[in-house]
């Protein structure tokens, strides 16, 4: 990275994939040692993630010393202009996220009815209730991964990507790396809501825009894992309406990306 360079979105540029992927493992060590000491931590997935995460966060902070900017860029998540589209870039992802991963559901229920030997390949994980558990599955995915993620997928791999191989293959190519840590349902969604990510942080060239998307998305994905959702959602007078919606959904993305891409492109 380059010290030189005080702005704090100019400096996340700098950062190189080298200096990413070293600063994950330094975190990562960190974490398994704190773990030997505290077989507490070890014990608990969900803690261990936690301590690995906040020491990536301490890798980025470290990396941001001597910057400025950032106040201003929390600012601009509040403007009017980019306040509509945080929320109108969150309801289409949302939508999409979520209906097209229940009408499969639905469609392996109908090709269940229809053969009695059929074995359903698909499950919805459920959410632990446990307190403790939850607060921690919690923390994690609703204030931890919107920041990591978004400073590793976008703010170090994207543009760092963006250099070698260009805007278009850098979306795609970050895109796809982020989708692949999601589950198998959420690999198409999560491969799209990287593509708007991607969007959002060009348009602005602030980070903490996608992050609020980011944010948002879990903390309403989390809440929803509390309701009956899935189970309503997924019973058979729905199926006409979720047909509906994600069709809605998938054009209302697919236009989105495409026509912010090609703004894009035509002003680079």
């Amino acid at each position: 990275m380059d010290r030189n360079v005080k702005n704090f979105n100019t400096r996340l540029r700098t950062v190189k994939i080298r200096e990413l992927i070293l600063g994950i493992f330094l975190a990562f060590m960190f974490a398994i040692g704190l773990s030997i000491i505290f077989p507490t931590i070890e014990s608990n997935d969900e803690l261990f993630m936690i301590i690995w995460t906040l020491s990536i966060l301490l890798f980025f902070v470290w990396c941001s010393k001597g910057t400025n900017g950032l106040n201003d860029n929390i600012e601009e998540i509040f403007q009017k202009e980019n306040r509509n589209e945080i929320l109108y870039v969150f309801i289409i992802n949302i939508s999409f996220a979520y209906i097209f991963l229940f009408s499969i559901v639905l469609m392996d229920m109908l090709l269940g009815m229809g053969d009695p030997t059929w074995t359903s390949m698909i499950d919805i994980d459920s959410v632990s209730l446990e307190p403790t558990a939850f607060l921690f599955s919690a923390i994690t995915s609703i204030f931890f991964a919107p920041v990591i993620e978004e400073l590793i997928f976008r703010g170090v791999l994207f543009n760092r990507m963006k250099i070698k191989i260009g805007i278009v293959p850098a979306m795609l190519l970050s895109s796809l790396l982020f989708a692949v840590g999601h589950d198998f349902g959420g690999i198409m969604s999560a491969f799209l809501f990287g593509l708007c990510m991607c969007i959002l942080y060009l348009k602005t060239d602030n980070i903490l825009i996608p992050m609020a998307v980011h944010f948002i998305n879990n903390a309403v994905a989390t809440l929803i894992d509390l309701t009956p959702f899935d189970s309503i959602i997924t019973s058979f007078p729905w199926l006409f309406l979720l047909g509906i919606i994600v069709l809605i959904a998938t054009i209302l993305i697919i236009r989105y990306i495409i026509v912010e891409t090609r703004i894009l492109n035509q002003k680079n």
